[in-house]
């Protein structure tokens, strides 16, 4: 099951960090910048090229310390075909030096629709009789609130090519409470009713580990809600947005993690890509202060959950 994989790189490296890859040009070095101009252009082309160079020193730098990386599509898809190219190219990058991605893309639909993006981002495409992968990640953020119609065809494909999901339930965004802490007639909230149906759709994907390949994101920025989850959700893995930038600390994170210290995989993307402004860094030590920033980051969680051990 492919949680199992990230689970494996998380303990061998100590780390339950992902690295964000949320590109802008603002955030690339000039020196890079002008190279991919003068290749081609001050052009989508050209921009795709300056991120694509700019996401390899990142990777170099980052894939001994950092067990994943997500990179978030809708930055890439802003460049048209050619930042598309780029994200293909940049997970295939990742994945050969030993990175676990997981591709940021939200995804949600039903039957054949969601199908087809489960094919696109995590499975084969057929071309005649050729099985062929279109974006290959190792799992994919998929948004669960068309209910089972729209994950269903997900687990298929999970199940058949060792891939894993990260399921919406609790966000970080300020305004996410509007919906998803209402509560049902039950009494529950609609939080902890998606985070039940990640349970449930986890089943179908057990792992190695005690977690399921039906994972969950669930925001630093709530930890009472964090800590909530982790109790009542013991088979799921939480994606745990919202630490650095968007406010939340090492303590805001720990009740993600349980005895093991495994359970969450925290993501930072700003603080990480734009290390090198923050600290008046060099721009060609761009990619030494990301790395500078994803050690600190490390140590800083680590503090509060302790040594991550595989449970046998």
């Amino acid at each position: 099951m492919s949680l199992n994989k990230m689970i494996e790189k998380i303990a061998a490296l100590q780390n339950p960090t992902v690295a964000g890859l949320d590109p802008k040009l603002d955030y690339i070095p000039a020196y890079l910048k002008e190279e991919a101009y003068a290749a081609h252009g001050q052009t989508l082309e050209g921009a795709a090229a300056a991120i694509l160079a700019y996401n390899k020193g990142l990777i170099d730098a980052l894939c001994g310390i950092v067990p994943a990386v997500k990179p978030q599509a809708a930055y890439y898809e802003m460049y048209g075909w050619q930042g598309v190219r780029t994200l293909h190219e940049t997970i295939r990058y990742a994945q050969e030096k030993g990175m676990y991605v997981i591709l940021d893309g939200k995804r949600n639909d039903i039957g054949a629709t969601m199908e087809a993006y489960a094919t696109a981002h995590l499975g084969l495409t057929a071309v005649e009789d050729k099985l062929v992968e279109a974006f290959g990640a190792d799992s994919l953020t998929v948004n669960g609130y068309l209910g089972t119609d729209g994950i269903d065809p997900l687990l298929k494909v999970c199940a058949a090519q060792d891939k894993g999901i990260f399921v919406l339930v609790k966000t970080s965004n300020p305004s996410s409470g509007e919906l998803q802490d209402q509560k049902l007639e039950s009494g529950e909230t609609v939080y902890r009713a998606m985070g039940a149906f990640c349970e449930k759709w986890g089943t179908s994907l057990p792992g190695k580990y005690g977690y399921s390949g039906v994972g969950a994101v669930v925001g630093a920025t709530y930890p009472a809600q964090l800590g909530e989850l982790r109790a009542a959700m013991p088979s799921t893995f939480f994606l745990v947005p919202g630490y650095g930038a968007q406010g939340g600390g090492a303590k805001d994170v720990a009740p993600g993690f349980d005895k093991n210290g495994l359970g969450a995989i925290v993501n930072a993307s700003r603080s990480i890509l734009c290390a090198w402004k923050k600290t008046d860094a060099a721009p060609e030590d761009y990619a030494k202060a990301a790395a500078a920033e994803a050690v600190r980051m490390r140590d800083d969680i680590m503090s509060e959950v302790g040594e991550i051990r595989l449970p046998e």
